[in-house]
């Protein structure tokens, strides 16, 4: 069968593929919910989830230093990567031996929530696919319904310290928080992840600030860092909060679990 990935390449699958190497943490976890894990044999490091499944298989390096030979010498009939995640050179690299790559870039929830059908489908599944894309589709619906009509918040969503960064509107976890009922501070800005200052963080006045444990590994000792901004709205109102970095960016199954959650920490329940 042929399909096209997010990068409008053919994926020429003659049958099922059963060695299956995963290049993306999430997409790792989305292909074991859709009961693709038999035929997954390798991914990366960074791989976790799900902890009982990962743990047996072959791991092939990191998102962006993956080991192509070790992909190569598993017999991978399809290897899944990402636009951002990975890198090209590498794509062209396993391509160039006869490995077919399928590569994602969902940019919206709405898109993420599409991968779960679209992989089905590529890893012969795609009643599976079908069924989790409808159930996540319900529960987008019932979080739109939920914010509709409600002000959205002020938010500030950091992905790094030293320097901070954060995301513009061109991203995957801005329109989850949106979605979510937030309204992102930085999202206007030109850069996809700009660099900002906690002066710029100030001038902002985010009513809800989100520290995540990925990419940057925020914990409580951070919290510590807002102290010399007492008036920002979040810092005075208690409103700062360390999250699981994988509601705001991860795909597949997690989305379901972001809308229960992310929607109470914005209003501030």
């Amino acid at each position: 069968m042929e399909f096209h990935d997010a990068t409008g390449a053919a994926v020429i699958l003659p049958a099922p593929p059963r060695r299956i190497v995963s290049l993306i943490p999430s997409v790792t976890e989305l292909l074991f919910a859709l009961g693709a894990g038999p035929s997954m044999a390798g991914c990366t490091v960074y791989c976790t989830e799900p902890p009982e499944g990962v743990a047996s298989k072959v791991r092939v390096g990191g998102q962006k230093n993956p080991k192509l030979d070790v992909i190569r010498d598993l017999g991978a009939d399809l290897v899944v990567a990402n636009v951002e995640e990975n890198v090209r050179e590498h794509v062209e690299t396993l391509r160039g031996w006869g490995i077919p790559v399928y590569v994602t870039y969902p940019r919206t929830v709405a898109e993420g929530i599409r991968l779960a059908s679209d992989l089905g489908f590529v890893v012969g599944l795609p009643e599976r696919g079908r069924e989790m894309a409808a159930a996540l589709e319900a529960a987008l619906g019932d979080v739109r319904s939920a914010c509709a009509g409600k002000p959205a918040r002020r938010v500030f969503y950091a992905i790094w310290r030293g320097p901070w960064m954060t995301i513009n509107r061109d991203t995957y976890a801005h329109d989850m928080l949106a979605l979510c009922g937030g309204d992102n501070v930085f999202g206007r800005s030109a850069t996809r992840y700009p660099e900002v200052t906690l002066e710029d963080v100030a001038r902002a006045a985010p009513e809800v600030m989100l520290l995540p444990d990925e990419p940057y590994r925020f914990r409580q000792a951070h919290l510590a860092d807002f102290n010399a901004h007492p008036d920002i709205p979040a810092v005075r109102h208690r409103r700062v909060h360390l999250v699981d970095g994988k509601l705001a960016t991860w795909y597949g199954p997690r989305i379901a679990e972001a809308f229960r959650v992310l929607p109470r920490l914005i209003a501030g329940d």
